[in-house]
């Protein structure tokens, strides 16, 4: 177990601390099994504040929870489990964005937004993702090795297709992965915290101010159009939803492209197994998403209700974090969860994406950046290999979302 928190009033919690390291990048925290076979719904205490939240580890559970209507995503509740520092005055201020709210305002917005992410949509934008592929290990071809594969093509590529996507200038791209990084750290002061933020909602409000009466061929001047019907959203929640998107559209693909990676060049025998069956690479994706399950504390919600989980009563007011990694490692799932394995036939029953009403949007652009990635390095970039020892690489332990900091590679 890990260290128990000590809370504000100074008394030793009695609950082991969260969150939890992974201890190899590719396996889940170590405690996850023990808690899974012994404690599935367990109580725990949030590192940022000491304060006690709900542990919800089993792949039935987690979809449970995810699921049931009588949770909510709603940060402002009280019992919310906050995996950040941030103050009351700014909590009180904070301008929920969809990812925090609740039916029927969540809905409406979602509703607008779904068009833009559908199977239909990604495979009309396949093609400019190729060419943001290419051109990205052009450059790097022609710079020659060793490189940093993150700053080379793991960040710019999803980058520029959310970028392409929302309408934002790629130009600023240095200034807001700056700012999303920070709102990605879970260690940050509310004073850092509140400054991130601020910066890039001035930025982004500045772009939605130009797009109400400049609008152009992307997704936020077409929400702005359709918002003049459906009023779902004021200027602020446009704004709010423009961060939430930049923020979540390049953070999560970005990491899942550099572990993907990784994985394929610690395992040359999968790497190979790919290069000789490129049918395999959908599976392939799935598997490592399941496997890497990178955003795993991101799924926390406040029961509004008293709610059975497991044969555990969770109160109305408690906080709950539903593990979706330690959900994608349940041996009654998934057969020896610790090995990768791209033939395996229920890969696809991850739920690295989220479970529910608030299943990510953009699934389906994911999976396709991860393909193109994956399969034109595969082809271009043969002798692809690591510039450094593996136990060299630093990982994301300190961020919402789990992945490596730099990843030097040759050929």
């Amino acid at each position: 177990m890990t260290q128990s928190a000590e809370p504000a009033d100074g008394t030793a919690s009695p609950y082991p601390q969260f969150p939890m390291r992974r201890t190899c990048p590719f396996s889940e925290p170590g405690e996850y099994a023990g808690l899974r076979a012994d404690e599935p719904v367990s109580r725990a205490s949030l590192k940022v504040n000491g304060k006690p939240t709900w542990l919800v580890t089993r792949h039935e559970h987690v979809k449970q929870v995810l699921g049931d209507p009588r949770v909510s995503s709603n940060l402002k509740r009280p019992g919310y489990p906050h995996q950040f520092h941030i103050s009351e005055e700014m909590l009180a201020h904070v301008r929920l964005m969809m990812l925090s709210m609740d039916p029927p305002d969540h809905t409406a917005q979602r509703r607008m937004l779904i068009p833009e992410f559908t199977a239909r949509r990604t495979k009309e934008m396949r093609p400019r993702i190729q060419e943001i592929v290419d051109e990205r290990i052009d450059a790097m071809l022609a710079a020659g090795g060793p490189v940093d594969l993150v700053q080379a093509l793991a960040l710019p590529v999803p980058s520029l297709t959310i970028c392409e996507l929302l309408g934002v200038p790629y130009g600023d791209h240095a200034q807001f992965e700056e700012w999303s990084a920070a709102l990605m750290n879970h260690d940050l002061t509310p004073e850092e915290y509140g400054a991130a933020v601020q910066a890039l909602d001035m930025y982004l409000d500045k772009l939605v101010t130009l797009k109400e009466t400049e609008p152009g061929d992307d997704l936020i001047s077409r929400f702005l159009e359709k918002n003049r019907t459906e009023q779902a959203a004021d200027h602020v929640d446009v704004v709010t939803m423009a961060r939430m998107m930049l923020v979540g559209g390049h953070e999560t693909t970005a990491n899942m492209i550099a572990l993907g990676v990784l994985a394929l060049l610690e395992h040359p025998e999968h790497m190979a197994e790919l290069r000789s069956d490129d049918t395999l690479l959908p599976n392939a994706i799935e598997e490592l998403l399941r496997v890497f399950s990178i955003s795993d504390s991101g799924t926390a919600r406040v029961a509004v209700e008293d709610i059975e989980v497991g044969g555990v009563t969770i109160r109305a007011g408690e906080g709950i974090l539903a593990l979706n990694n330690a959900a994608d490692h349940d041996e009654t799932v998934f057969a020896d969860p610790g090995t990768l394995d791209f033939h395996r036939k229920e890969a696809r029953s991850h739920l690295a994406f989220g479970y529910g009403i608030h299943q990510c949007m953009g699934a389906n652009l994911a999976r396709a950046e991860l393909e193109i990635v994956y399969s034109t390095l595969l082809r271009r970039v043969p002798g692809l290999r690591l510039a450094v020892p593996a136990e060299e690489l630093r990982y994301k332990d300190d961020a919402m979302v789990y992945g490596v900091y730099e990843l030097p590679v040759t050929w």
